[in-house]
């Protein structure tokens, strides 16, 4: 297909949504498309240069009328900005709230000028299970995916939740999965430093933003039940404001000297390379991603069953799953793996055929050229 010219506005920060973003545009670059990035820093994984591949930075002002900047204000002036001067084809935003709102202004006000732009959302899960559904926001919300041009979600779950919980089962929704990409996400290619760091024991790993949906004191729970019965240690991969209760319940349970705090990485491919199990123990999740690139890396996951998890995690097979909250269950599923060295080097292998087969980089990034033209070619109707 002819190259397009596509606005990409995501969360920049260490996140889910970013990440396939940020991830997406490397994707469609490299097949010939002109990526322009608009936010108001440049994502956290994105390089500092790519071919056809722009930044453009929102500047939000600090006029002392207002106590809080207008991010979204700025934003859609920021998109009307880029669309004329590069002559974009659309615009393609991640997360609703603001973004599929400023993206909505930007089009009004390029009403008569570029009467043709279309505005794409990808709905990724917070921005609908929790942001969208505050009575203070519920009804933008509603309003921005309405007025979307073409909608996309990363899991059935979040389709019908969205469906369900803003009353627009006429809108079409694409299901369009997260994705890895098979290269980055092999085994093979590192070097397990990190299990030669810990003299053989049996490595645990979670990775996340560490809010609240995490559990992640339960993460830490589980590993505290594996330890007593598997020699082993816990790495936590990330950053956010539960962080701290993490290192209390480590401390209370007497493990602090086996569990790891890393901060944020970039690169997590060379850590997973040297797990052997991943915990996943979320109240919700509206896919997983973490878990998806656990398993590329032939990582079996142990986690909840809740949201889009069971759509990724294939639950007996390449991992386990089990009721939220229940940490007992998990603790004995991550040491039924963890004990049994066939049952992990099958489980492993299938999480790592399964993930390239079901959500490789290539099949999803042409499920979104597919996207990009149903838009286009007006297949997916004006406002849904």
């Amino acid at each position: 297909m002819a190259g397009l010219k596509i606005g990409i506005t995501c969360y920049p920060t260490y996140g889910g949504s970013g990440a396939v973003a940020t991830e997406l545009g490397i994707a469609l670059a490299h097949r010939g498309h002109e990526i322009h990035f608009i936010t108001y820093q440049q994502p956290f994984r994105l390089p500092s240069f790519l071919p056809r591949i722009y930044f453009h930075e929102v500047d939000v002002g600090r006029y002392p009328l207002f106590e809080y900047p207008p991010y979204d204000l700025a934003l859609a002036v920021r998109m009307h900005e880029v669309v004329l001067a590069h002559r974009l084809d659309l615009l393609h935003v991640h997360y609703a709230i603001p973004h599929a709102t400023s993206a909505w202004m930007a089009r009004e006000m390029l009403a008569q000028t570029r009467p043709d732009i279309k505005v794409l959302t990808t709905l990724h899960g917070t921005d609908i299970t929790i942001v969208g559904q505050d009575p203070s926001f519920h009804a933008i919300t509603k309003f921005s995916i309405e007025k979307s041009n073409g909608l996309s979600a990363v899991s059935k779950y979040l389709r019908d939740e969205t469906q369900s919980v803003f009353g627009c089962s006429s809108c079409r929704i694409e299901v369009i999965p997260n994705f890895i990409d098979p290269t980055v996400y092999d085994r093979s290619r590192y070097e397990p430093q990190l299990r030669e760091q810990v003299n053989g024991d049996k490595v645990l790993m979670h990775i996340s933003n560490f809010r609240a949906v995490k559990r992640v004191r339960d993460v830490v729970g589980i590993y505290a039940r594996v330890a007593r019965e598997v020699p082993s240690v816990l790495v936590m991969v990330g950053d956010g404001p539960e962080r701290v209760d993490a290192e209390q319940e480590a401390r209370r349970l007497g493990v602090q000297d086996r569990v790891f705090f890393l901060g944020k990485l970039e690169a997590v491919a060379p850590l997973l390379a040297s797990a052997d199990l991943f915990l996943i123990p979320s109240q919700s999740e509206s896919f997983g991603l973490s878990a998806l690139e656990a398993l590329a890396t032939g990582v079996p996951v142990v986690g909840s069953r809740a949201g889009g998890l069971p759509e990724v995690v294939r639950d007996g097979e390449t991992g386990a799953l089990c009721a939220v909250g229940d940490v007992e269950a998990m603790a004995r599923s991550a040491i039924g793996f963890l004990t049994d060295a066939d049952r992990w080097r099958t489980a492993s292998v299938m999480a790592a055929a399964d993930a390239r087969k079901r959500f490789s980089l290539d099949q999803v990034v042409a499920q979104y050229e597919a996207f990009y033209l149903d838009a286009l070619d007006g297949s997916l109707s004006d406002d849904q």
